[in-house]
């Protein structure tokens, strides 16, 4: 059985609704097994010549319909693919309906489902129509009451969106609460969850002078680790009113956390539904990394109450109006709350390892998607990531004052509005002064476009020339490309490593290349100079430069723009390993990479964050990205060649780093960078000739550690490494943390990186393991994701890691088709590696495809992965 011939929905044929819902009320009684939803819809007719209702509904048990107080007979409704019709209708009427659904059942996570003996619901972007019959489109705002009744005991907490303003017992031991959200949306907005939590509270003051109360929900074992999410959403709340003017509208803002959920967060309104990995933190359970990534997400979801609440979606094609937006005020929040440098590192990195390799892959698509047959599918790196780097074009374009009044002008203009990207663009531009009409292409247009840059200085004239010219190759479906507007911050070094000003007095100017090509002149300048380009990633483009190799060693040690100064490194580090790849007897360290990371170890002190950036070698994807085919046996032998080199050539800086380093836990910014170099010094150092004595430090820092950062950091090198037996260290690590499900997570994870075949079985065998469940996405992930990153196994030759990970796939398709479709854009790169990886992967996708019940999730990403014709609306 192949993939189901579902039209496309295509952005062309958008049309606005027949019908306005004003208000919604809604009574739901909770049982897991069976849920009864009572609905009461007050509408009206908006188009004329629209005669029937139509509604989305899926998995609903319709037990009673009737309009206007009188039951609808059966000749009046009508069940059709996924729609209820109700014919006839008045211009103005009440549509009352009962439904019953089966929550626990729900392994889908969408819609109201019960997981962890709590209620919960995730309704985008289509999850609300499991829940009841509904106008299922983002496009059709209305305002909710909701009353949620459930057992006393095993529901003591009841929540929705908005005020709760009235609670009360009932008959048998139940009791009931309602909401009010006095601020009209769109249902994938609308959240409910009944069950018993701890709640973490604390306050907020507003600068108008209102009090907010802060509750944080999360079950009774994770009762001390909710400082770091409380903290992180009173750093946001005040960042958003300084830097946007925007001041939080409820009286209260919730956040409830769950293991079991397919996202990493959601913003309903007032009432945020979390993954608990994006929760919890304390020093005992959590990482760096995961305090920093709890204060971004907990600042994502909280912006979206004004760029995407407040101001939402016409359509799903215009996600990226929401996503790429907040994503990019989250970045910022990000870095002025840390390291701006570090951040914008972060960003770029995360940025060419999925959206970068989305743009190379069958699944290539626009920001702005012209078509899809399951909207799940387009929460993409694309649209998030790429969606946010356009957005910082026109930041850096209109200057920080020309955005903010662009960005008053939105929220003036479209609150309460669901708008288009177009919208947007508008009041920026409106509110600037500048035209941005040019930026809809990096919409409209898939692929990474190729920015080339040559440039030579003119002795005679002491003026440096400069030709910028850009190109986009075709992606699928998209044969023509044209010219995008492309911000290029740039500045001049002299030979000596000082900056070189520009005759205006500036170090640093913004060029715009908008056509195909351009050229510009600089000077006079009194001594040659060689330009920084595309500093701070002001483009994400591909830079291509007729000097690279002179410049890279040059910007590798003398540049002042963090980010410059690490990418050169890391392409200095990249044409060492594909040299290495290409000619094995070659040296892996040429005296040019060398000298660059000796610059990088004479002040590591300074920023010890960043210094672990520069120190850091390309990721095996990273390097992958380069390559065609992708030589994935290679890339893994010479890159750790490289870490050896390494390791032996400064083995005395990684042993003073790693002894100097050492200091009692403390959690700031100097001492998390501190921690992330002296566990890098660890890394290396572990690879040297001394590796013996080494992995006697880890073994002390594992268990003298006060602090996970350092523990797991530990443990995974040791782990990781082919001679070194960790199972002793693993088993002591589990018996600590069983009863923490988020630190169990790692446990999985950290058995499947050693790239050795025995890793295979080793990922069969933790299936079967009692703490493994397929109900749970973040264990789902922990086991198969984490066996994916390992490249040597997976990509093994026998083809044995492609068909183990194509039977998991087959499986969770059948339980949760989201998770399903997500984990298997892996096999999206498939023509990239050589022919018989290639007909390995094609078999198992093509198996795949073949799935009875196959969801329409997976089988959207399997037919574009293989390049599979669409049918068309």
């Amino acid at each position: 059985m192949t993939a189901d011939n579902t039209l496309l929905v295509q952005r062309q044929n958008y049309r606005s609704p027949d019908f306005a819902i004003d208000t919604v009320e809604l009574e739901i009684f909770l049982r897991p097994q069976d849920t009864e939803v009572r609905s009461r819809l007050t509408l009206q007719r908006l188009n004329p010549s629209a005669k029937d209702l139509l509604l989305d509904g899926e998995g609903l048990e319709l037990l009673s319909l009737s309009l206007d107080g009188k039951d609808l007979s059966s000749d009046r409704h009508s069940r059709e693919a996924g729609k209820l019709r109700v014919k006839d209708v008045p211009e103005h009427f009440v549509l009352e309906s009962r439904v019953r659904i089966q929550p626990e059942a729900n392994t889908a996570l969408s819609g109201l489902y019960y997981a962890d003996e709590v209620f919960l619901t995730q309704c985008e972007a289509e999850g609300f129509r499991r829940i009841t019959w509904f106008l299922d489109r983002p496009d059709v705002l209305a305002r909710f009451t909701v009353t949620l009744h459930a057992p006393k005991v095993s529901c003591p907490i009841l929540l929705s969106n908005g005020n709760c303003v009235a609670t009360g017992d009932a008959d048998n031991g139940w009791h009931w609460a309602r909401w009010e959200d006095p601020f009209p949306k769109p249902c994938y907005l609308f959240a409910a969850v009944g069950g018993s939590f701890h709640v973490a509270r604390d306050r907020y003051r507003t600068g108008s002078g209102r009090e907010i109360g802060l509750e944080l929900y999360v079950a009774e074992r994770d009762r001390d680790a909710c400082e770091q999410a409380l903290q992180s959403l009173q750093k946001a709340m005040a960042w958003d009113e300084k830097v946007y003017g925007r001041e939080y509208d409820l009286d209260r803002y919730l956040i409830v956390a769950t293991d079991s959920f397919n996202m990493g967060a959601m913003e309903n309104k007032g009432l945020n539904i979390f993954n608990s990995k994006y929760v919890l933190a304390s020093p005992e359970t959590a990482t760096d990394a995961d305090y920093q990534g709890i204060e971004s997400v907990i600042a994502h979801e909280y912006f979206h109450n004004w760029t995407g609440n407040r101001v939402t979606l016409r359509d799903w094609f215009q996600l990226s109006l929401k996503e790429g937006l907040t994503v990019f005020r989250d970045q910022e929040f990000s870095a002025d709350m840390n390291s701006r440098g570090v951040q914008r590192i972060g960003d770029v990195r995360r940025l060419r390892a999925a959206q970068f390799a989305e743009d190379a892959s069958a699944l290539a698509h626009p920001v702005r998607p012209e078509s899809y047959k399951e909207i799940n599918n387009f929460y993409t790196a694309t649209v998030y990531e790429k969606g946010a780097e356009v957005i910082r074009m026109m930041h850096t374009l209109l200057g920080v004052e020309g955005f903010r009044a662009g960005t008053d002008l939105y929220f003036q203009r479209h609150d309460g509005q669901a708008v288009r990207i177009e919208e947007l663009l508008d009041a920026l531009a409106t509110g600037s002064g500048r035209d941005l009409s040019g930026f809809l292409r990096w919409y409209s247009q898939a692929g990474t476009p190729r920015l080339k840059a040559d440039g030579h200085f003119a002795a005679q004239s002491g003026r440096y020339h400069l030709r910028l010219q850009q190109h986009t190759p075709v992606t699928p479906g998209q044969e023509e490309k044209l010219p995008v507007p492309i911000p290029v911050r740039l500045a001049f070094f002299h030979e000596d490593g000082t900056p070189a000003r520009l005759p205006d007095g500036q170090e640093e100017t913004v060029l715009l290349l908008e056509e195909a090509s351009g050229e510009w002149t600089f000077g006079p300048f009194a001594k040659p100079v060689l330009p920084s380009l595309l500093r701070g990633f002001s483009a994400p483009v591909l830079l291509e430069r007729g000097d690279a190799e002179a410049a890279d060693c040059f910007l590798a040690q003398h540049d002042d723009d963090p980010f410059n100064r690490w990418d050169s490194l890391q392409r200095l580090a990249q044409k060492t390993l594909l040299a290495s790849i290409a000619n094995p007897g070659r040296s892996v360290l040429g005296p040019e990479l060398q000298a660059a990371f000796a610059a990088a170890l004479s002040r590591p002190l300074d920023d010890p964050a960043f210094s672990a950036e520069l120190l850091s070698l390309p990721t095996e994807e990273s390097i992958g990205q380069q390559m065609d085919p992708i030589d994935v046996d290679g890339i893994h032998t010479q890159r750790e060649a490289l870490r050896r080199a390494l390791g032996d050539t400064f083995a005395e800086d990684w042993r003073r780093l790693y002894h100097d380093l050492a200091a009692p836990y403390r959690r700031d910014g100097r001492a998390m960078g501190s921690r992330r170099l002296r566990n890098l010094a660890l890394y290396y150092a572990m690879s040297s000739a001394q590796a013996e004595e080494t992995q006697g430090w880890a073994e002390r820092q594992y268990r003298s550690a006060d602090n996970m950062t350092d523990r797991l950091a530990a443990l995974q090198l040791l782990a990781f490494s082919p001679d070194y037996d960790a199972m002793p260290l693993l088993n002591d690590f589990y018996q600590r943390w069983q009863s923490h499900p988020l630190i169990i997570d790692r446990w999985f994870s950290l058995q499947l990186g050693r790239a050795v075949p025995e890793t295979l079985q080793r990922a069969q065998e933790l299936l079967q393991h009692p703490a493994f469940s397929w109900r749970v996405p973040n264990r789902v992930r922990a086991v198969l994701s984490a066996f994916a990153a390992n490249l040597p196994v997976f990509h093994a030759r026998d083809g044995s890691g492609y068909h183990f990970y194509g039977e998991q796939i087959r499986h969770l398709d059948d339980l949760n088709p989201q998770t399903a479709a997500r984990l298997a854009t892996v096999f999206s790169r498939w023509s990239r590696y050589d022919e018989a990886h290639q007909r390995q992967m094609r078999t198992v996708m093509e198996e795949l495809l073949g799935k009875d019940r196959l969801s329409r999730d997976l089988g959207e990403i399997l037919e574009r992965s293989l390049g599979g014709s669409e049918k068309r609306s």
